[in-house]
């Protein structure tokens, strides 16, 4: 599993960036391996991309456009109040950014 510091407004690494980029990158096949074989279990089409950025949403909604999706499905945290201002949030700037409808999960 990867390797953050505890304690850090900006993600901070412990190690060699690509060795961490391999790590994260193997971690999300993971799951997309998992995500794939429980839509094929479903009957239901999945196709799936790893991409990386440093604008996540950016590569969210550029990757929905490029595949003609007609809904963007994203998960909420549901972080608040100053929380949720410190921190931002993927799932508002995509819902701010694009004329795809989002349906938010929470």
């Amino acid at each position: 599993m990867p390797q953050f510091h505890a304690l850090a407004h900006q993600t901070e690494t412990m190690g060699d960036s690509e060795e961490l980029a391999r790590e994260c990158g193997a971690v999300a096949d993971g799951f997309l391996s998992v995500i794939e074989e429980a839509a094929r279990a479903a009957g239901v089409t999945c196709d799936s991309a790893l991409v990386t950025s440093d604008y996540p949403y950016e590569a969210i909604i550029k990757g929905a456009e490029e595949r003609g999706c007609d809904l963007i499905m994203m998960a909420s945290h549901g972080r608040r109040g100053v929380e949720g201002l410190s921190l931002g949030s993927e799932t508002h700037k995509v819902l701010m950014h694009t004329k795809i409808p989002v349906l938010v999960c929470r």
